[in-house]
């Protein structure tokens, strides 16, 4: 055994997207979760399966946001999405039609299995319950689930309103607790946004640690000797992990892995590229293009000229690369042992669920290797968070540094000229919460009904993934609307309370329309006495 480690963390979450509207079962909105179950957490779940079988040591942290495991959860996304393979298999079946006789004929069987298989997973294996599935592996203790925020929120864009973080930090373990029936040793901080207050309010509730941007540790006065290959804690004795700055970059930056040209190409759908009659067999008239998972070029092909994938090439490509990506992490840690003399040198390394399936077609794949990689060599060790604060109170203490993984550590992506006007609206609805909570401290029946939906829409509007998703120019048309939709929705309660009058059947419908966190109470937003 090594006394070398290396912590992995999958780190799964996505904006609550959800349209169960009759004969609109493939929108762009729900295709970002369909996309993310065929391309990402099937093919993980698949892959955990089959180390287990072959008895090859692995260790995961896994994230998985609230609003994530519920519509994972919901019974009718469950369907609409069988609904879903089933289209793709029979656009498949046409696809093998076409594609006789030319380039893509190999390709579109291979897409065409792979829908089917995934289908068969999913209904069969999984019995369409993919939490269910992540926790066995949990309980098992090959993975560590990690709770985050409510909804994903950037949390120090709320850091003068301690009862919003509190709302955020409280609801997000309530439904940890509600999906897997504990609530974990640590707490996930979305993007890893930083504050000098967080330690307080996450030791409160229990947690035990939390990962940093490396630039927490390495711009703190307190600069540690040890850096980002050691934990360290705070004045509250909250451990924390400083994450590696180069994994992301290796893996789908504009230089790494992903860009290697045999590997195939995700810009090039047949989704966008055939006409509408060609789509007859998945698109209704009316609906929106969106991508189908039929990709057929490699990453050296461009406008002009379409290369066909070879799946053998990119397969011996991702063994390199595992080989490439194992033996850097060997070598920073044996780097790090020269001053680390009375401990163990550990690395932190995230991994963004997106770049293993979709954003990279074989990340999952080379993932595997990694672990195969690792099991042969034993130049470190597969750890999890929790097994590494042992001696949580004696390790050295920092004032970390304020920061964050995204922009250029401090989150300007999720204030930038494409998203900034959405701030000022959230502030103010987040300052009015508060105040009706102080105004309305035990209401019960339709006020509290009332109270609860404008606590709920307010956690939505709060979420990162809307500024992001505006920033990515990603459906930006809908999140526009579905933010202003959140706000309006919360300023209309806040009317009725003011007036003592309300629809209860516009409540109702609301309600239904946003079903997220139904156990939620108004008074997670009260002032703490």
């Amino acid at each position: 055994m090594s006394n070398k480690k290396l912590v992995l963390i999958i780190d799964a979450h996505q904006a609550f997207l959800r349209n169960i509207e009759k004969d609109s079962n493939f929108t762009a909105q729900n295709n970002v979760l369909f996309s993310a179950i065929t391309e990402t957490y099937i093919p993980l779940l698949n892959m955990f399966a089959k180390l287990e079988a072959e008895n090859i040591p692995f260790k995961f942290g896994l994230v998985l946001s609230p609003a994530l495991c519920f519509i994972l959860d919901d019974a009718q996304i469950q369907k609409q999405y069988i609904d879903y393979l089933d289209n793709l298999i029979a656009l498949g079946k046409s696809e093998l039609k076409r594609c006789k006789g030319t380039d893509c004929q190999e390709q579109a069987a291979d897409c065409l299995a792979k829908i089917e298989k995934t289908k068969a997973d999913f209904t069969e294996v999984y019995a369409q319950n993919i939490l269910a599935a992540f926790k066995k592996y949990a309980d098992k203790g090959f993975l560590e689930l990690i709770p985050t925020a409510a909804t994903y929120a950037y949390l120090p864009h709320y850091e003068d309103f301690p009862e919003a973080i509190n709302a955020q930090v409280e609801t997000g373990l309530y439904s940890h607790r509600e999906f897997f029936g504990e609530t974990g040793e640590g707490f996930w901080l979305p993007y890893q946004g930083w504050a000098p207050s967080f330690e307080w309010t996450l030791r409160s509730y229990g947690a035990n640690y939390t990962v940093v941007d490396a630039r927490s540790f390495l711009f703190s006065r307190d600069c540690p000797e040890t850096g980002i290959y050691a934990p360290l804690r705070t004045r509250t004795s909250l451990v924390l992990f400083g994450l590696d700055p180069d994994c992301p970059k290796e893996l789908c930056g504009e230089e790494g892995f992903s860009e290697n040209e045999v590997y195939r190409s995700q810009k090039f759908d047949i989704g966008f590229e055939l006409k509408q009659e060609q789509m007859s067999a998945f698109f209704n008239k009316n609906d929106a293009r969106i991508e189908t998972g039929f990709k057929y070029w490699c990453n050296d092909s461009d406008e002009d000229e379409h290369i066909p994938y070879n799946k053998e090439e990119a397969s011996r490509q991702t063994i390199e690369d595992a080989i490439s990506f194992y033996e850097s992490k060997v070598e920073k840690l044996e780097a790090a042992s020269e001053y680390i003399k009375d401990g163990e040198p550990i690395l932190v390394c995230a991994i963004p669920a997106e770049d293993l399936g979709q954003k990279w077609h074989e990340g999952v794949e080379w993932l595997e290797n990694v672990i195969r990689c690792t099991a042969s060599r034993r130049g470190f060790d597969f750890a999890l968070c929790r097994e590494l604060i042992k001696n949580q109170f004696s390790l050295p203490k920092i004032n970390p540094y304020p920061c964050s993984t995204n922009g250029l550590g401090y989150g300007e992506d999720l204030m930038d000229n494409s998203n900034s006007w959405m701030i000022r609206y959230v502030r103010k609805a987040t300052e009015r919460m508060i105040d009706l909570t102080e105004r309305f401290p035990a209401e019960d029946s339709l006020k509290e009904r009332l109270l609860n939906m404008a606590a709920k829409q307010v956690l939505l509007a709060q979420t990162g993934e809307w500024p992001m998703m505006l920033h990515e120019s990603l459906l930006s048309d809908y999140v526009s609307e579905q933010f202003k939709e959140e706000i309006l929705s919360f300023t209309k309660v806040f009317d009725a309370l003011a007036s003592n009058t309300v629809s209860t059947e516009w409540l109702t419908n609301c309600e239904k329309k946003s079903p997220l966190f139904p156990w939620l109470n108004y008074r997670i937003y009260c002032k703490k006495k």
